[in-house]
């Protein structure tokens, strides 16, 4: 037990290949999730601790999210959704705001590049949020990835993008009033299935781990509906610091709890 302890704590400052293959082993000797989302968070910090400027933080960031899709694809995970920029995000300043798109931008065109991989490994791209709020550049880039992925398989990338977990549940109440308006529904027929089936992906599972990183707590609007019982795991590193024993530790935690889901 002290040999583990002292490698753990040895882990943080180097990831140790012999340590990662030891939490690699205890995490597929259980369980996995199936659903696994992810709060990408910590940029600006990492940015303000290292000098850099916003871009250079979102792309090193980026280039991170690209490792997690990897390591979370080997290990067999079939779904994950990537909580990269909320409806929130648009009140920030203009510079920051710029710099985020152009990113998002930047990697939708390196998701094209990965095409090859998600056909391989059946994964098909899809982005939830009220998307005619985006650039034009990048509601056409998604717009061509999902049909592009849409007969790839059964599993999936998500990318919740000028997202919120409220502005999806108003959403999903406007569709279901209209058609009680409209005659179509009835407002007694109106139940957790009904909303489910208005939500923007309602053929998603529900999250079974939701990850965030950078140190915060909370879910700051993150999949409000769907998370009702996922569990949660707080990462102290800032996204382009985050390293697979990372996610390893986040999974081999999810492991060991008990998930009653209210019984």
């Amino acid at each position: 037990m002290r040999l583990w302890n002292l490698l753990y704590r040895a882990a943080n400052i180097i990831e140790i290949p012999f340590y990662r293959r030891y939490l690699r082993s205890k995490v597929f000797s259980d369980e996995l999730p199936s659903h696994v989302g992810i709060i990408l968070d910590g940029n600006r910090r990492f940015a303000r601790k290292h000098g850099l400027g916003w871009k250079d933080s979102y792309r090193l960031g980026a280039r991170k999210v690209e490792e997690i899709l990897d390591w979370l694809d080997d290990l067999g995970v079939r779904h994950v959704t990537l909580y990269a920029f909320s409806t929130e995000n648009f009140s920030r300043p203009d510079d920051q705001v710029k710099a985020i798109f152009e990113v998002i931008d930047e990697e939708l065109d390196r998701m094209f590049e990965r095409l090859d991989r998600f056909k391989r490994s059946g994964v098909r791209f899809r982005a939830l949020g009220r998307l005619d709020l985006l650039p034009f550049s990048i509601k056409d880039k998604i717009r061509r990835l999902e049909e592009a992925t849409k007969d790839f398989g059964n599993k999936s990338v998500n990318l919740a993008i000028a997202y919120g977990g409220r502005t999806e549940i108003v959403d999903a109440v406007r569709k279901i009033a209209e058609k009680v308006r409209d005659g179509k529904l009835s407002s007694d027929e109106i139940d957790e299935k009904v909303i489910r089936d208005h939500l923007y992906a309602p053929d998603l599972p529900d999250p079974d781990l939701i990850i965030r990183t950078s140190g915060e707590e909370r879910l700051s609007n993150f999949l409000l509906w769907e998370s009702a019982y996922s569990e949660l795991y707080f990462c102290e590193a800032y996204l382009p610091e985050f390293r697979e024993i990372d996610l390893l530790r986040a999974i081999r935690d999810y492991q060991r709890r008990q998930r009653r889901m209210g019984s």
